[in-house]
């Protein structure tokens, strides 16, 4: 009955594993398609839907609820079919700006922040593909755009500037050092102002001025939102987030796309310092308000019948601007790619509360971090970030090499015995509980302690697991170079089975695509099945050959994972099978590969067979 419920257990879980794969995770064909979709806007006719929503009202709407609170979206008239990127540009006149990081513009109609593209990084590894876009104008399709204004105080009307304000500049175009500012004159006696600066990275920083030359006191509200259509796909692993997240009063909020269905679980939230806004794999858009003040934040799914839209803003406190006055308030904006060491500078020189939690370390941080800062260390040293992969595993292994050992002379030992081991499940194989007392006696006469070879091995699982999220996760590993035919570790191995390794091409029929492994997925699996050959084999011959099976079903599980994680664990299998090997020569145990499993127990002494 054990064996029975054993064998049920391993054939669900293969077959939840297998459906995974198949109804879940990605294929490299479909990967490929999405990344080549990004490279084109979809033209497609969709009936009128309102446009995003803005917390400032416009002139004759209803005014917002009082500063501290954030205020409705205003409804307006958005195009009824999306537009070539390069068409939504040109609807609005623009200042550009061109970084070593960063190319894009500013719309001067309703002062958006929403042409924003990477000029480092490729949305394919082709390096003639378009660059990576982090903000798109509205009209285009996937539009993601940033403004900055002012919010009323209930039951004032003024004159504020709104999404179609065509606001004047100072200059065309934008450059470290050279800030640009917009300018607006309500002819009501209110000019505002905004000087926008933009560093050599992906920060910009946008300084909201209002002039008062009226007769009259106003009282407005600065405020600050970032827009998103649409609900990107992401790769739907626990180990990564992607979607809306914040810090707020120093603790970290995550927040999954599901969580806004119609509307519901609407998250408000107040806090001095931190920053909010929405993340995917490798880039980030995030509002960071003055760290001192303290504002009113949310993060919300905008109604709409058709498009999927969804915003994070803040209000910051009410302003008080007598005639003659000029009040002012700064706040920034992150577009850009989460680079570590960009991270860890914007959080120590700029004194962003916790900046550095943008990047998803999870909860092994305290190994992910030193993991990833040797990682890059050695990168920076060698040049070749799969090679680096290659010395980090080796300085890991080394770090452990004590405690590995244990392991292994523990199962070395527990494989030399399994010769009399095999006596006693033929003599009392139909008794288990004398077979084991037995057992007890050998182990004890020969002083083996079976879980000695647990426990290290345990002890270094989150170890392991930290330098495969840092693998996993970080942006340093995208479109990095191997040796051969792999030109991107964080993609799967190109060269795949059904495709003849590269011979010959064809659109695999989505059912196929477990079978489709590559190269090294291959070789992977290989040196799991050598490592597993070389431990001692279960006394159960039915546990034996599932175990001998398990290698070929994690190669079909793996093969769809970055080339460089599929990389380490080859690599990983063969230091530590090597490790073992070194150990089984000097106890003076027999080596072979590929030992078969035990024979059934007949409940019979071996002479008596």
């Amino acid at each position: 009955m054990d064996q029975k419920n054993l064998i049920v257990a391993i054939a669900l879980s293969v077959a939840i594993i297998l459906g995974w794969q198949y109804l879940v995770a990605p294929s490299p064909e479909q990967m490929k398609r999405d990344a080549l979709e990004k490279q084109r806007q979809i033209d497609e006719q969709r009936k009128a839907q309102p446009a995003p929503g803005t917390p400032q009202p416009t002139p004759g709407s209803v005014p917002p609820p009082a500063p501290g609170t954030p205020p409705a979206p205003a409804p307006q008239t958005a195009p009824t079919t999306f537009l070539e990127r390069a068409d939504a540009l040109k609807r609005s006149p623009r200042v550009t700006f061109r970084t070593p990081e960063l190319e894009g513009s500013i719309a001067l109609k309703g002062a958006r922040i929403d042409d924003v593209r990477l000029v480092k990084h490729r949305i394919t590894v082709d390096p003639n593909s378009g660059m990576v876009p982090v903000l798109s104008p509205e009209g285009a399709h996937d539009a993601y755009y940033a403004e900055f204004g002012w919010a009323l105080k209930p039951n004032t009307s003024v004159k504020v500037p709104g999404p179609d304000t065509l606001w004047t500049t100072d200059r065309q175009t934008l450059e470290p050092g050279q800030p640009v500012t917009l300018s607006w004159d309500n002819g009501e006696g209110l000019i505002f102002r905004q000087k926008i600066e933009l560093d050599p990275q992906f920060m910009f920083t946008i300084t909201e001025s209002v002039e008062n030359k009226g007769t009259t006191t106003v009282d407005l509200a600065p405020y600050g939102l970032v827009t998103r259509h649409g609900e990107p796909k992401t790769e739907g692993i626990y180990l990564l987030h992607e979607g809306p997240y914040g810090v707020f009063d120093g603790k970290l909020k995550e927040f999954d796309w599901s969580n806004f269905k119609e509307g519901k679980n609407r998250q408000e939230l107040t806090t001095t310092g931190g920053w909010l806004g929405f993340t995917d794999k490798y880039w980030m858009a995030a509002l960071i308000p003055d760290q001192k003040e303290k504002v009113s934040a949310r993060i919300f799914k905008i109604d709409d019948a058709v498009l999927k839209k969804y915003q994070a803003d803040f209000t910051a406190p009410l302003l008080t601007i007598n005639p003659g006055e000029t009040k002012q308030a700064a706040s920034r904006l992150f577009a850009g790619a989460k680079i570590v060491r960009t991270m860890n500078d914007y959080n120590e020189q700029l004194g962003i509360t916790r900046f550095d939690l943008a990047m998803d370390w999870g909860w092994f941080w305290f190994f992910t971090k030193p993991l990833f800062w040797l990682l890059d260390k050695i990168f920076g040293l060698i040049g070749n970030f799969g090679v680096a992969i290659l010395t980090l595993t080796v300085i890991v292994k080394l770090l452990f090499f004590p405690l590995a050992n244990k392991s292994y002379e523990s199962m070395t030992k527990m494989k030399k015995l399994q010769p009399e081991m095999e006596k006693l499940r033929a003599r009392f194989g139909e008794d288990k509980m004398k077979m084991n007392q037995e057992l007890m006696a050998l182990y004890k006469r020969e002083k083996v302690n079976p879980a000695a070879g647990c426990v290290p091995v345990v002890i270094q699982i989150p170890v392991f697991f930290a330098l495969y999220k840092v693998l996993y996760t970080t942006i340093e590993m995208r479109h990095q170079p191997f040796f051969g035919w792999i030109h991107d570790l964080a993609s799967p191995d190109p060269l795949t089975l059904l495709q003849g390794f590269g011979l010959w091409h064809w659109d695999v029929p989505g059912i196929l695509h477990i079978f489709d492994i590559g190269i090294w997925p291959i070789i992977m699996g290989i040196t799991m099945y050598m490592q597993q050959m070389l431990n001692p084999q279960p006394a159960d011959p039915v546990q034996a050959r599932i175990f001998q099976f398990l290698p070929i079903m994690f190669t079909f599980m793996l093969a769809p994972f970055a080339a460089g994680l599929v990389i380490y664990w080859a690599w990983n299998n063969s230091l530590s099978m090597l490790q073992q090997y070194t150990i089984m020569r000097r106890l003076g145990v027999p080596i072979a590969f590929g030992a078969k499993a035990p024979a059934a127990a007949s409940g019979k002494p071996p002479d008596k067979r």
